[in-house]
């Protein structure tokens, strides 16, 4: 029988002075890493160059052979695609999210789900052959609080790490809620400028954490990944870097009023945090949500560079039962087993209510129009949480199209279809 879960806190810091933090040492491994982060944004963000349309099934104890030195992602084999995802701690420099005693257990009651049909107004496939056609290294079902589904490809198993890209996002909002719980943040009316303050006198003047959550900042952004000339494919990710590019970028809206996806902002939510928090983000995950809600195995987060910040926005690493049970922690409204609220009460409500720029997006959760949500990275990543139905789906893909509108189009087709054949259950 396990214990209770421990209840870990920060006691509110006053504000930093600069709005930076100093970065951790660097250790022996991070000083090894010799990556291009800048290549490394651009192709998580815009996508690997490869027509492979099934992923291959490497076995993990073959991954050393596809690794190597493979920091020009763009020149990413099919085969370094299933390895790399797996094993992203091995390429760049990561923080780890650290587990604790106590493990939320998942018990079985499983069903069977080959009835599925995954229909599109382009296709129709059967669970198999989304598999196969989607490259899917891990998907799994919890219907009240049980594991109903549960399979495996590409070498995956249940205790395999896989990078879950922009669900991060979600998981970082969530952050902000702990840190408004826990006093760091006053409220989402504060402006950016008052946490980041070498962004005073820029574009971002205005702009509250609310309008970065909402992706509403009103400041010009081009992330059209195709697009060599874009933002997204320009910029610095490194802290410093990012913070001098964003400066000088002109506003083009008033903020709060047009959504405009923007992967750099969510970045300075991660920095803004950390300011706000005095810590690292995969410290505070763990203190937070990791460790007290029963996560079962370490994580990591990818570093903006060696010894620097997490990105905000992206590239978590995980087990898949571990999305799942972050996908419980959203559906139970942010509260530990024995009743304790780390978010504050009302935040999931209002994390996937719509905002006034975009009616599908709340504090960077995709909203849908039954009351269900997601949160969800490229190359066919996601945590998909209905609370009417209590079901959660976490999904994990080594798909070849990083962000194609056709395969999110299937990937939400394959959650309709999940979700009607237990509703018939």
């Amino acid at each position: 029988m396990s214990k209770t879960p421990p209840i870990y806190s920060i006691p509110p810091q006053p504000k930093p002075a600069n709005g930076d933090l100093t970065p951790d040492p660097m250790t022996a491994n991070q000083l090894a890493v010799k990556v291009r982060l800048i290549t490394l944004a651009l192709v998580m963000l815009g996508g690997i160059a490869t027509s492979t349309a099934d992923a291959p099934t490497i076995d993990p104890a073959d991954d050393a052979l596809y690794l190597g030195p493979i920091e020009d992602l763009y020149a990413w084999t099919p085969e370094q695609i299933v390895a790399g995802f797996r094993n992203m701690d091995k390429i760049f420099p990561t923080r780890k999210i650290m587990t604790g005693d106590t493990i939320l257990p998942l018990p079985l009651d499983l069903v069977n789900l080959d009835d599925a049909v995954i229909r599109t107004e382009a296709t129709t496939l059967t669970l198999d052959e989304y598999f196969t056609r989607q490259s899917v290294a891990g998907l799994l079902v919890i219907k009240d609080g049980k594991i109903v589904y549960e399979r495996y490809g590409l070498g995956n198993t249940q205790d395999t790490p896989w990078v879950s890209f922009s669900v991060a996002k979600s998981v970082t909002s969530m952050l902000i809620g702990a840190a408004v719980h826990d006093g760091y943040i006053d409220n989402l009316d504060e402006k950016v400028t008052d946490y980041l303050p070498r962004l005073r006198g820029s574009s971002y003047e205005d702009s509250s954490i609310r309008d970065l959550l909402q992706m509403s900042s009103g400041v010009q952004w081009n992330e059209t990944y195709a697009d060599p000339s874009s933002d997204v494919a320009s910029v610095n990710w490194e802290t410093m870097a990012l913070y001098e590019y964003l400066r000088d970028k002109p506003r083009i809206f008033a903020p709060g009023e047009a959504f405009n996806y923007n992967t750099a902002e969510t970045n300075l939510v991660g920095t803004l945090l950390r300011s706000a928090i005095g810590n690292n983000l995969a410290t505070y995950l763990g203190e937070k949500i990791w460790q007290p809600f029963g996560m079962e195995a370490a994580a990591n987060w990818v570093l903006t560079e060696p010894g620097g910040g997490e990105f905000g926005g992206s590239r978590i690493s995980a087990t898949l039962r571990d999305f799942g049970r972050i996908g419980l922690f959203a559906l139970g409204n942010g509260q530990l087993a024995d009743g304790t609220q780390v978010l504050p009460a009302t935040w999931m409500d209002e994390s996937t209510s719509p905002s006034r720029g975009n009616a599908g997006y709340g504090y960077l959760w995709w909203l849908n129009p039954n009351g269900s949500y997601s949160a969800t990275g490229i190359f066919g990543q996601g945590i998909y949480i209905n609370p009417q139905e209590n079901i959660v789906i976490a999904l994990h893909s080594a798909r070849p199209d990083a962000s194609k509108d056709s395969e999110w189009a299937l990937q939400d087709a394959l959650y309709d279809a999940l979700i009607n054949v237990l509703k018939d259950d």
